[in-house]
């Protein structure tokens, strides 16, 4: 059995606002907005197409995509097509194709060709517990592969 959801045409009859797949234990759920959503409960995929937005409060993950499509059995999201992840307002990701495994919390990411995947950290450089004061060794350049 399956569903689509177009959520900008207003006389559809169907006008579900979002998919959302509880996490056992959390008691927060992972929110998938999209302009239409697809669900195949033979498979448990669900497939969020167009201006698709993700929450995954659990995690403090925030994600923009062309697409998501998230693998109930499998456990994991794939987010495709000018993918921005933002997770603890901080930290982020920007690809073309991002795979989180859910149960690992690792992302996957993947760029368009030619080009690389930008991630940006936070790192906290005041760890009070370390008294290393060396400074970091100098690196050698690199060369950009064409």
């Amino acid at each position: 059995m399956s569903f689509d959801t177009p959520l900008r045409n207003k006389k559809h009859p169907l006008q579900l606002p979002s998919a959302i797949a509880q996490q056992s234990g959390q008691g927060q759920p992972l929110q998938i907005d999209g302009d239409l959503i697809q669900y195949d409960s033979k498979t448990q995929v669900a497939t969020a197409r167009g201006n698709v937005q993700m929450l995954y409060k659990a995690r403090g993950i925030r994600a923009t995509a062309a697409q998501a499509q998230l693998f109930n059995r499998e456990r994991r999201i794939v987010l495709s097509g000018d993918v921005y992840i933002l997770q603890n307002g901080a930290n982020s990701i920007r690809a073309e194709v991002v795979t989180y495994l859910i149960d690992e919390g690792r992302f996957v990411a993947q760029p368009k060709a030619n080009q690389q995947v930008r991630s940006v950290y936070i790192v906290d450089d005041a760890n009070p517990n370390s008294n290393n004061t060396t400074a970091a060794p100098s690196t050698p350049g690199f060369k950009r592969r064409n």
